[in-house]
């Protein structure tokens, strides 16, 4: 009859502070985890819709003005507009100010490449805001998990000497119910992983058609080149990318 009883309920139950303790910290460490994920997903998802809009009608655009104006006008809500309303306001301030400051030191092509450069760098840490959480939830969850369990077993078998009974049942019993922590400490564990990995691989396509479409831009902006003379108008290499 006593092993109907043994369970999580049990264990829990049965626990002492650091045991309790140990799970409190695996529930906070999946709480994050699982906040992170999902909002940083649907955060993803928002601005790549975003971009994808804000892309279209860049590749289609008449001329620079165009997109300046509906940069303006919308304002930047996502990676591609930003970069692009801070490289044209860029080269309209040094033409028009030129190098007053030592930021603005040099021609104005070096003015606007450390302006675009500030920009991507900007993004970067904006898309890899959190991951340093996930990816310490899923390195150390499981050695927190582990370290309950080699707490719980030690407890179960001080008690189990202090009882004198070392049978089967007695000592099945306890341990199996230490093993529990381990198994938290996966559960925890795996999805923090996942959700890291995805998310790296998430950024690291988004920072490439960034960098790609910063490339592009920059030379509309040095060259004076017009969308319209372009073949760039019908490719569309970045608006359909992955």
């Amino acid at each position: 009859m006593e092993t109907q009883t043994l369970g999580i309920g049990h264990f829990i139950g049965q626990a002492d502070g650091v045991a309790k303790f140990l799970l409190l910290v695996l529930l906070v460490m999946s709480i994050a985890s699982w906040y992170l994920i999902i909002s940083k997903n649907v955060r993803n998802a928002i601005e790549r819709r975003r971009s994808s809009a804000f892309l279209d009608f860049f590749w289609n655009a008449k001329d620079l003005l165009e997109v300046q104006e509906r940069v303006v006008k919308h304002h930047a809500e996502e990676p591609f507009s930003h970069l692009a309303h801070h490289a044209i306001f860029a080269r309209e301030h040094h033409a028009r100010f030129g190098a007053s400051r030592l930021e603005e030191a040099g021609s104005a092509a070096d003015f606007l490449t450390r302006t675009m450069r500030k920009v991507i760098d900007e993004e970067t840490a904006k898309v890899e805001n959190g991951l340093t959480i996930l990816a310490s939830v899923g390195s150390t969850a499981p050695f927190v998990g582990l370290f309950g369990t080699v707490w719980g077993i030690y407890h179960a078998l001080v008690a189990i000497g202090l009882s004198g009974s070392g049978s089967l049942d007695k000592v099945a019993g306890p341990v199996g119910e230490s093993l529990i922590m381990t198994a938290v400490g996966l559960a925890v564990a795996i999805p923090a992983v996942l959700g890291y990995n995805f998310l790296v691989r998430s950024n690291r396509v988004l920072l490439a058609r960034l960098d790609t479409f910063a490339h592009d831009l920059y030379a509309f902006l040095t060259t004076g080149t017009q969308f319209a003379a372009t073949p760039q108008t019908t490719v569309r290499p970045i608006g359909k990318g992955a």
